[in-house]
């Protein structure tokens, strides 16, 4: 973890990575731009729904987190529980998007792009959390593909895994798969194989009717019936196409922040994020069936790390003379009359998503209806 020794040591050569591996690529796992995934020849081309139209954008919720609180472990495996608490408490709770930000003063690039020459020991709790979350995100049966192995990845086999929709099995059939596209050719040049986890007595791998470079995530379109004709071309859709039609959770994605404000400023969301809730124990007491938010398209919820976001505020230059109350349409203590003097982060987003489920729910039926 950052800037501090793991009792570790002896364990780094059994899960170290081999010499000239990379980190997956922001287009390669679920985070980055996997809506336009790059093709081998030509620009890049923004993809259609099924039916050839587009369909309506689905609400969001995101949750920042501050990459620090990996920091205050002391081993690898408790670093990797504490990221798997977090995964399981997104998954539950259907939430989109995953911020995870650091406390820098100037913008900065994904930490898990460095080449894995850099040494485990000196990443970032940022990069740790990212890599982790992004890992138990992706479907089993693409783990092995996109993510080459590291120290930092030996204690995910003890984590739960999160069993959310697109996490099939490979004698289950739905409507979409998540794929990785292969290095082998297709019989038409215009074409790509594409391995989707299917039983490969079934259906060995599918064909989409994409040309695209090999070892990028794909969202297709299987069909609702079971076909198991290996020259039908597929379709590639963007990922968030299984929630928009038929309001199937398709996991979440993760991003990377340099500081508070860029949370914010770097929203991918079209218009930006129109409802932000700062959480501390400092907010406003307000009970759950009492609280209005307005309808809205997307939501953020923030937790800050081990000092809360006031520290996060504080060490953001471009917020000097601000105060966090002021940054967020709401500011609240999601947990009052608390017994322990403290409450980890993890246990925070618990509390805080269940918290939130009801008056978001009502927004989001509001809104709908508008």
């Amino acid at each position: 973890m950052a800037k501090k020794k793991r009792p570790l040591e002896a364990e780094a050569g059994a899960g170290a990575s081999k010499a000239g591996d990379v980190e997956p690529r922001d287009d390669l796992v679920n985070g980055g731009p996997r809506d336009e995934p790059k093709k081998r020849n030509g620009k890049k081309k923004r993809r259609e729904s099924a039916g050839g139209g587009e369909s309506r954008e689905s609400p969001t919720v995101s949750i920042a987190v501050a990459g620090s609180i990996i920091d205050n472990t002391q081993s690898y495996e408790l670093a990797t529980r504490l990221a798997g608490q977090i995964a399981r408490a997104a998954t539950i709770f259907r939430i989109d998007e995953v911020v995870v930000f650091d406390n820098k003063n100037c913008p900065g690039e994904d930490p898990t792009e460095r080449t894995v020459d850099c040494s485990d020991e000196d990443e970032s709790g940022a990069a740790f959390l990212i890599r982790i979350l992004r890992y138990l995100e992706t479907p089993q049966y693409l783990r092995k593909t996109l993510f080459p192995k590291r120290n930092s990845l030996r204690f995910v086999g003890l984590l739960p895994p999160l069993d959310a929709p697109h996490h099939l099995r490979r004698h289950e059939w739905a409507p979409y798969r998540e794929g990785v596209t292969l290095k082998a050719r297709a019989p038409n040049s215009s074409q790509t194989l594409v391995d989707v986890g299917l039983n490969k007595v079934e259906l060995c791998d599918v064909v989409i009717n994409q040309a695209l470079e090999p070892g990028i995530r794909v969202t297709v379109v299987m069909g609702a019936e079971r076909d198991l004709d290996a020259d039908l071309p597929r379709q590639v859709v963007s990922s968030s196409k299984p929630r928009d039609d038929a309001g199937t959770y398709w996991g979440y994605k993760v991003r990377y922040a340099s500081n508070l404000s860029s949370v914010i400023k770097e929203c991918p969301y079209e218009g930006g994020y129109d409802y932000a809730i700062g959480t501390s124990e400092h907010g406003e007491i307000v009970r759950s069936s009492e609280l209005i938010i307005p309808a809205s398209r997307h939501f953020l919820i923030a937790f800050g790390g081990l000092a809360g976001l006031e520290e996060s505020v504080e060490e953001d230059n471009s917020l000097k003379g601000k105060r966090v109350r002021d940054l967020f349409n709401r500011y609240l203590n999601t947990c009052p009359h608390q017994g322990s003097r403290t409450i980890r982060t993890e246990e925070a987003i618990l509390i805080s998503l269940q918290y939130f489920q009801e008056p978001i729910s009502r927004a989001l039926e509001v809104g709908q209806l508008n």
